[in-house]
């Protein structure tokens, strides 16, 4: 089981690959201090 973030916890680093195409690392590559991430699991 993967651990949870609590509130203030800091986001752990992971690079993405983008739907289409490209790749994203979180949270450096959010240009914003305000962030939210979902995370979409797609067809079901």
């Amino acid at each position: 089981m993967s651990l949870k973030l609590d509130g203030g916890d800091s986001f752990p680093k992971i690079q993405l690959r983008l739907a289409g195409g490209g790749e994203v690392t979180l949270p450096d590559g959010i240009e914003t201090p305000y962030q939210i991430v979902l995370f979409y699991r797609g067809h079901w």
